[in-house]
């Protein structure tokens, strides 16, 4: 009853894989759709743009503030009434008068004004405007570095498709080659040839491949799916990739020397973002000094709303330098400083980490390397033992336990090779991931 209902979810999992539309994918393909729709790399072009819109703000510190207001009054204060005649051109001998000084008459005033500021020395201003460069420096480069570690995101999970599909292609060769010897198990016993122990170690293997056959099958929709993420795609299509998995050429992909280059784009990141800290700390200390700002006013009065019919304007300049502000620019030099700092000795622990990063790869593809050799060299050897077993097995003069344990290992060594191949593959992916600028 057990094997019966296995076998009725093996063949309804079977029938809802083989519904599904399969979609033929080149990993050309999928690194387009990548670049144009991964979310990760949207979010990491917004953080540029905020980068570049705090940068924008700095241009406060070089171009001038325009402002333009119009301001309706109505007032009975003597020095605003005053003033209001004054502004709009109509004060006459009378208007001297102490009883209408003292106690004036309601007047109105309406005033359109024209502000301009314009910052002309201003040393911290500066020194946070280069800072903010350099930060978007950084995040330009950090949004680089994504994209290189979203392509060694694709070529892992493409990799992983491929040799998804290698292993249900090997189990199903395994699951034809077990069936068959089922057959054959079957008419040996039947013509008293075979135990009925032998034929049930048969059914047993036939049921062993049908599972892990199940199970490869989930795998390649799970390593689908992955892909599907990365290329931002809901509908979750059953993806197969058009090349089959292979061995890539070391020399073809990295040079013999290869190292960790300073012009990488992390690292260049973090250059950046020291460089960032250090001009906040050269900003903070610029702080202690003056600033000299100019400054204008054009402004247009009457008692009537929108009509102006005296003006006037006034400019001039101010030197502004605040001396104390208790500890706090103290307290922030101080902070900058450690920052800076900081900043420094985290770029040489990631130069160093960096490194240790690359010679443990390089250390992984060359053991990838030499396991590649021995699988396959174990995989012909064990490929050439189950052919000579089959045929000795066909003409009744090898047990069947033989037989199975034979086809086991043959099919453990062509999965152990694959998966070689993946190693190996990613291996050198990874490495030149680390090396490239």
């Amino acid at each position: 009853m057990k094997n019966i209902i296995f076998m009725l979810v093996v063949f309804l999992f079977q029938l809802l894989t083989n519904a599904q539309e399969i979609v033929l994918i080149s990993k050309q393909e999928v690194l387009a759709k990548v670049k144009e729709g991964n979310n990760t790399l949207k979010i990491a072009r917004q953080d540029v743009l905020i980068s570049k819109g705090d940068f924008k703000q700095t241009n406060a510190i070089i171009l001038p503030t325009i402002g333009v207001s119009h301001t309706g009054i109505a007032t009975t204060n003597p020095l605003m009434a005053f003033g209001s005649k004054l502004n709009q051109g109509i004060l006459t001998a009378n208007d001297f008068n102490p009883d209408l000084l003292n106690n004036p008459q309601q007047i109105e005033d309406y005033a359109t004004r024209l502000t301009i500021e314009q910052p002309l020395l201003n040393f911290d201003g500066m020194h946070q405007r280069k800072a903010a460069k350099f930060k978007l420096r950084a995040m330009e480069l950090q949004s680089a570095r994504q994209g290189q570690y979203i392509t060694l995101e694709v070529d892992k999970a493409y990799m992983q498709l491929q040799l998804a599909y290698k292993t249900v292609a090997v189990l199903q060769k395994v699951k034809e080659t077990a069936m068959e010897n089922q057959r054959i198990a079957h008419n040996s016993f039947e013509q008293g040839y075979l135990q009925k122990s032998d034929v049930l170690a048969v059914n047993v293997r036939v049921a062993e491949v049908e599972n892990q056959l199940q199970y490869t099958q989930s795998n390649v929709l799970n390593a689908s799916n992955q892909l599907s993420v990365l290329m931002n795609d809901t509908s979750y299509a059953l993806l197969k990739p058009l090349d089959t998995l292979m061995v890539w050429p070391v020399e073809a992909m990295i040079q013999a020397n290869a190292s960790v280059t300073e012009d990488r784009a992390d690292i260049q990141a973090m250059v950046s973002a020291t460089e960032a800290y250090q001009q906040m700390h050269k900003a903070d200390k610029m702080s202690f000094l003056p600033r000299l700002n100019a400054f204008g006013t054009y402004e247009l009065h009457d008692d009537e709303i929108f009509q102006g019919d005296t003006d006037g304007y006034l400019f001039g300049a101010e030197l502004k330098w605040n001396i104390l502000e208790g500890s706090k620019r103290f307290g922030k030099a101080q902070k900058s400083k450690a920052e800076f700092e900081r900043s420094t000795l985290e770029l040489q622990q990631y130069k160093a980490e960096s490194q240790i990063e690359l010679n443990r790869a390089m250390r992984m593809l060359q053991d990838a390397q030499n396991n590649l050799k021995l699988t396959s060299l174990a995989l012909e050897q064990s490929s050439e033992s189950l052919r000579i077993l089959t045929n000795r097995f066909e003409q009744g003069l090898e047990k069947t336990t033989d037989l199975l344990t034979a086809e086991t290992q043959y099919a453990q060594k062509q999965l152990e090779y694959y998966a070689t191949i993946f190693q190996h593959n990613y291996a050198l992916v990874y490495v030149q991931f680390l090396t490239t600028p």
